[in-house]
């Protein structure tokens, strides 16, 4: 449903490969593209980045911004009001210095704008991109699907990005989406930071349309692998949602030993998966480590408190000072912390069914919450709320292998 099974063009390195943004106003698309060269750049790409948005005032101020702040070098003008000179201009530019990855931002405007289609047809031409992105906002829902196929009949949409995926909205609309650009959905925002993009995957993907992950699995994997002695502990921290820098070190702790109660936590979604990205361990063990020489020159106040406001500026300084650390690692440090805290919240309030309990009650809270996220013909054409059920049941059985707790 979500795989429309045909992938996304794939970039080469030290080949110039020109790449298009388009998307409605609001989506976030400037963002995105540094996020989106940014993450290439990480890989060993040499991107660049050209501002053709010339409706929207302090676009190329924004983009300005970005580029710096990530040390990615950028094309605009103050003076040139014809987005396609600009586009032209700067793709040839960036050609002639062999720049292999050259991203273009458009104007965005509302789905009824005949100009906005119109220019961006003509940026298109002049520019003839290898890729063309379509930028969507997670939280509109259903009219994902006008929006998408207006794009689509505009210019060859070739993969979606969707932001915003940190808020209340599951992309639900990505669904639809998708199905009517039949293009993939190739990254996710999921925040305002630059290193808030991950490449997207369906399976995660809809583990958390269903509600924050794959909890069946996740109280199994509890019941099987923590001492029954330590089970009623872990899981009060876990429904209390209240997340300390204590509580962080000692997760670190077990996730760079990766035994029983760190496989328990890499399943939490978001949790490991980011912490531990697949092919980058090493560095990924470093980091921790890192941050956690900084958290050994904490106080027991600092460790035990989650509040984030409590570390000001100076207690910031003394641990910088005291870990040997530079105050950018602290903060850093200090970062990961909110963003773990964010997804440890979820898991407030938490019931934990007995064991064996799990399948039949994990389906229907999952049915449930897929009912509300999926589009309604969607929905229809299941066979409503029955249907679903069943298809879960099937979908445990097969295809995702107990991701919905049936074994």
């Amino acid at each position: 449903m979500l795989d429309p099974g045909k992938a996304s063009y794939t970039l080469k390195k030290g080949k110039p490969g020109v790449v298009m943004f388009v998307g409605l106003q609001g989506a976030g698309k400037t963002t995105t593209c540094t996020k989106y060269a940014h993450y290439y750049q990480k890989k060993g790409w040499k991107p660049a980045l050209v501002c053709a948005d010339t409706f929207r005032a302090g676009a190329f101020d924004q983009l300005k911004q970005n580029a710096t702040k990530a040390k990615i070098p950028f094309y605009g003008s103050y003076t040139e009001t014809d987005p396609v000179k600009i586009a032209e201009d700067g793709v040839e530019r960036f050609k002639k210095e062999n720049y292999d990855l050259i991203i273009v931002d458009t104007s965005g405007r509302h789905k009824q704008e005949a100009a906005l289609f119109e220019e961006m047809r003509q940026v298109s031409a002049a520019t003839n991109p290898d890729l063309v992105i379509f930028v969507m906002d997670s939280s509109i829902g259903q009219a994902a699907f006008d929006q998408a196929q207006a794009f689509k009949q505009s210019v060859s949409v070739g993969a979606v990005i969707i932001t915003k995926m940190d808020g209340h909205a599951k992309g639900g609309g990505a669904l639809s989406a998708v199905a009517a650009t039949k293009s993939p959905i190739i990254f996710i925002g999921t925040g305002e930071h630059m290193d808030e993009f991950e490449a997207f995957d369906v399976k995660p993907f809809v583990n958390r349309l269903l509600g924050m992950g794959d909890w069946s699995g996740f109280m199994d994997k509890i019941h099987e692998v923590v001492p029954m002695d330590q089970q009623p502990e872990l899981l009060q921290k876990l429904s209390e949602g209240n997340f300390t820098l204590r509580i962080m070190y000692e997760q670190f702790q077990n996730i760079l030993k990766m035994g029983p109660i760190g496989q328990v936590f890499s399943m939490i979604p978001g949790f490991s998966a980011e912490l531990m990205p697949k092919g980058r361990e090493k560095e990924s063990q470093a980091r921790i480590k890192r941050f956690m020489t900084t958290m050994d020159s904490m106080t027991n106040e600092e460790l035990d408190s989650s509040n984030p406001k409590l570390m000001t500026e100076s207690r910031i300084m003394r641990v910088a000072r005291g870990s040997g650390r530079p105050v950018r690692e602290v903060m850093e440090m200090l970062e990961e912390f909110k963003r773990l805290a964010k997804i440890w919240s979820k898991m407030k309030g938490l019931k934990i069914p007995k064991k064996g309990d799990m399948s039949a009650l994990s389906r229907n809270m999952n049915a449930q919450h897929m009912s509300k996220v999926l589009p309604p013909q969607m929905l229809k054409q299941i066979g409503g709320m029955g249907g679903l059920q069943n298809l879960m049941k099937q979908m445990g059985g097969k295809n995702f292998g107990g991701m919905f707790g049936d074994k």
